[in-house]
């Protein structure tokens, strides 16, 4: 029996010391439609200072849930840029800069060919979705070639995992935390370019672009107009790990979920675009009312939009994109009628989509550097 009992309370001490280590998420459908709604109603506040309050503890479990209260140090390695293409109206050059030492963030950087004295710059994270992957999608290639006709600067990045970003899996466990340090370090690059106006800086992405768009308004000002598009919901928290696999919302007692957090962009000028075929689906009624009453908190409801297309289900389609093009025009002082027809009305026409090859930033010719880090361990071991 002297054996038996230290062994027992040894077993007992390991159960709750595992418990303990367990990160609290929220994945998925976490809470009810109910639930999101009661939630957001429960946490109404009547003043600027008590929702800055709530504000900073949200902040501060982001950080903490990621395991990002610093960031990793930043390369100073040169970017590699390539394969200048010049399109109507706009060019497109294939782009890897690191992230971290040995991380590489892989995109393409869309310019106005026009030449002017300042450009608005523009962060265009994308969502999930299979063939083709990510950025070399229709509806990404025309909304950063619209937005570059308009005048800005655009660039997009590939998600973890995807594109010419191979150098873990997608589902690695801490994809949340690396796709928001290359989030970071791609708003350092853009504003890196000469002539990027620092006061006129967005961010717009789709469903898992969506969740990099609310994320990097939160937690970097430097964002001063936010677009993120059917993925604000009281009740839904991502589905995929680089949402959600981290402990970002739910820290013992304290709970927070992405209205929250998408709120925290306030009273800085932000639309929800939403739709009724996705948890999206009562943003007129649930998410925008909390949101509302927080820019009014700024005396800024005038910055504060919603589009709703009750018809339309999980994308970032023509009539999303048009809400959005129209929104960071008005925001960033850009030229809307660049993109319209003779009638009046958006033409895309002139954004053409090009072969995945053709955006690609590694390749024969341009070989992924050396001292790139390769595996979800190796990945896993840097973060």
């Amino acid at each position: 029996m002297k054996t038996i009992f230290p062994l027992l309370f040894g077993l007992i001490c390991v159960v709750f010391q595992s418990a303990a280590q367990t990160p609290e998420l929220c994945q998925g459908a976490y809470f009810t439609e109910e639930e999101g709604k009661a939630f957001l109603e429960k946490h109404q506040v009547a003043s600027r200072v008590e929702w800055e309050t709530r504000a900073e503890k949200i902040r501060k479990q982001i950080r903490d849930g990621m395991d990002l209260n610093t960031l990793p140090e930043k390369p100073t390695s040169k970017p590699i840029v390539h394969s200048r293409k010049e399109m109507d109206g706009y060019s497109i050059e294939n782009v890897a800069f690191e992230s971290m030492p040995g991380i590489y963030v892989t995109g393409n950087l869309y310019k106005p060919l026009k030449k002017q004295k300042s450009y608005a710059g523009i962060l265009c994270p994308h969502g999930h979705g299979e063939n083709p992957h990510g950025r070399f999608r229709e509806q990404t290639q025309k909304r950063c070639a619209m937005l570059a006709r308009m005048g800005a600067i655009v660039f997009v990045w590939d998600m973890v995992g995807q594109g010419d970003s191979r150098q873990c899996e997608h589902k690695m466990a801490k994809a949340l935390k690396l796709q928001t340090i290359n989030s970071i370090r791609s708003l350092d690059y853009l504003l890196s370019i000469p002539g990027v106006d620092p006061e006129r800086v967005a961010v717009t992405g789709e469903s898992g672009g969506g969740t990099q768009t609310f994320l990097l308004a939160a937690l970097d000002n430097r964002v001063k107009v936010s677009v993120p598009v059917v993925m604000v919901s009281a009740y839904f928290f991502g589905g995929c790990v680089c949402e959600s696999g981290l402990p970002i919302h739910k820290n013992g007692d304290f709970q927070t979920n992405n209205v929250e957090i998408a709120a925290l962009a306030a009273p800085r000028p932000m639309i929800l675009i939403s739709d009724g075929g996705d948890w999206t689906k009562n943003t007129p009624v649930v998410e925008f009312p909390f949101i509302e009453n927080i820019y009014n908190l700024y005396g800024k409801k005038n910055h504060l939009e919603g589009v709703h297309l009750a018809d339309e289900k999980h994308d970032f389609g023509p009539s999303k994109r048009k809400a959005m093009y129209g929104f960071i025009a008005k925001h960033l002082g850009l030229d809307l009628k660049a993109i319209k027809d003779s009638h009046g009305d958006i033409d895309e026409s002139p954004a053409k989509v090009l072969e995945s090859k053709d955006l690609e930033v590694f390749n024969e010719a341009h070989p992924r550097p050396a001292n790139a880090v390769m595996g979800d361990e190796a990945v896993m071991e840097l973060l």
